[in-house]
């Protein structure tokens, strides 16, 4: 049960908000636990003044859940942290029954049909649909498994747009909602680290509609078209990226991509890990591992080593990690700095491997006269390392971009804009850029994400509008497009269009 020193707890309710098992309560300003308490550790980890401690003797009386590494201590009747399973008469089960696919069908989008999958034509050198009613500049019919399918396809201008950026690196890039510039200017921002990438996003209205808007759209543009480009983190580092390509960071060409966080390296390589030293430890950023305490080392019978981290415990063997130009992009420049040796007790001869979660650095040592000694590494040390190593994907980079379908775009397949809203909803007509899939996001409007990856180079545009200009098509039936009070009137066969093109090839 979590212990509360209630001279120094403040009644701030924090612990209460964060306690899905409601065993602590704010009564009179001050925090206190009933018998529902599992022992998670919730809310020493969000209360500011440090006022709860989570008890190192095991409640006598509970069930330990081992299915993640908290280890909940679960009372009969009673359900862990995470509210998925129950102590049920001294045996952990489950609260919910596994679910079968035809129980959430309900909540999944229907397919699209068959015929309307692939565009007939691309929007790549159609030309401009005018922001008035004019339909647009091809759209073709043509039979697809015995049903008529029309493709309406325009270029489209994108006064509203952006593109979202991930870079698969662990280096530092800059802190979330730092500024991105080029040539000095803003036109984005660092938005958030996603397991070993970090997201940049780029343009958007209030930057397009700026006073950057023209420097705004240029990037977008040629990051789409998978161009190089060079762009600054305010306090973070210098970029040059390109979709497809590693990133260049601060003139370093990042490597790998770590296979996973510390935490995971060490369950993913105990078996190694196991034969490769007496203690490993993965320096990551984001948790780092201690290898003898770990649960993954613990069921493979890894003795503790006694070594005692600097960082602060997330759950045994687990580390919450410091960002830096260090290893495994954490603060740690020198690998023993992550040992406190003051708190530590470790036996002599004890082997020592330090990695990280690319194996691209390791370091081995022993501990001799009550120091750590670096030594060569051993076969099987080398063995880890390289099995991390081989396991890592390359760096890259990569980017989605963002744009809305709105009034040219629309008003060049019908006159009735909501009709052509709703077919994309229902996904009785199907969106593309350049040929290239779409997710269409959720909520009003036709709001698309596409990955530029899958778009042939040199498809985007910009204008001084200041817009992006992109190829974009429309594929519905031929019923379907009636229905919606499509431009029926200027439906043509594509064989008449693919003569009329054949016909402006040179030679022909």
């Amino acid at each position: 049960m979590i212990r509360i020193d209630l001279e120094k707890c403040t009644g701030c309710k924090t612990c209460e908000v964060v306690c899905q098992v409601e065993a602590i309560r704010v009564i009179k300003k001050k925090a206190k636990t009933n018998e529902d308490c599992v022992n998670c550790g919730a809310c020493t980890k969000v209360c500011p003044v440090n006022a709860l401690t989570r008890d190192a003797i095991p409640d006598t009386g509970a069930m330990s859940c081992n299915y993640c590494p908290i280890r909940c201590e679960i009372k009969p009747g009673n359900m862990g942290a995470c509210l998925r399973y129950r102590n049920d008469g001294k045996k952990l089960v489950r609260n919910t029954l596994l679910v079968f696919y035809r129980d959430v069908t309900d909540v999944i989008p229907k397919e699209y049909y068959p015929a309307i999958t692939k565009p007939l034509i691309t929007g790549i050198g159609a030309g401009t649909t005018s922001p008035d009613s004019r339909p647009a500049p091809y759209i073709v019919q043509e039979k697809v498994d015995g049903v008529d399918v029309i493709t309406c396809v325009t270029e489209c201008p994108f006064t509203v747009n952006g593109i979202k950026v991930k870079i698969d690196s662990d280096t530092f890039i800059g802190n979330e909602g730092s500024d991105v510039t080029y040539h000095k200017r803003r036109i984005g921002m660092v938005t958030t680290e996603e397991y070993s990438a970090t997201i940049l996003a780029l343009g958007g209205l209030r930057t397009t509609g700026g006073e950057n808007g023209m420097l705004s759209v240029k990037v977008v543009t040629d990051i789409a078209n998978k161009k190089r480009v060079p762009l600054a983190v305010k306090g973070g580092a210098k970029l040059e990226i390109q979709v497809s390509q590693p990133p260049v960071i601060n003139r370093v060409i990042s490597g790998k991509i770590a296979v996973g966080c510390g935490s995971a390296t060490a369950g993913l390589f105990a078996s190694f890990f196991a034969k490769a030293a007496d203690e490993v430890i993965v320096l990551d950023h984001q948790l780092t591992s201690l290898f003898s305490e770990h649960s993954s080392g613990r069921y493979v019978n890894v003795l503790p080593s006694g070594i005692v981290l600097r960082y602060q415990q997330s759950t045994p063997g687990r580390y919450f990690g410091i960002k830096g130009d260090g290893i495994g992009g954490t603060n740690i420049i020198n690998p023993l700095d992550i040992i406190d040796m003051e708190k530590s007790k470790v036996r002599p001869g004890l082997t020592l491997l330090v990695t990280e979660p690319t194996g691209e650095f390791y370091a081995f040592f022993r501990f001799e006269n009550g120091r750590f000694v670096e030594i060569s590494p051993t076969a099987d040390a080398l063995e880890a390392t390289n099995e991390i190593s081989s396991s890592c994907e390359p760096s890259g980079v990569s980017a989605m971009f963002i744009g809305g379908a709105g009034g040219a775009s629309r008003a060049g397949i019908t006159k009735r804009p909501l009709k052509l809203t709703e077919a994309i909803k229902e996904r009785k007509a199907k969106l593309t850029i350049g040929g290239a899939p779409t997710f269409i996001m959720p909520g009003g409007g036709i709001t698309f994400i596409v990955d530029v990856e899958q778009v042939k180079s040199a498809s985007f545009y910009w204008v001084p509008t200041p817009a992006v200009v992109a190829p974009i098509e429309y594929t519905i039936t031929l019923e379907d497009f009636i229905a919606i009070g499509g431009h029926e009137d200027t439906i043509r066969p594509i064989s008449e269009v693919i003569e009329e093109i054949d016909n402006k090839k040179p030679g022909i």
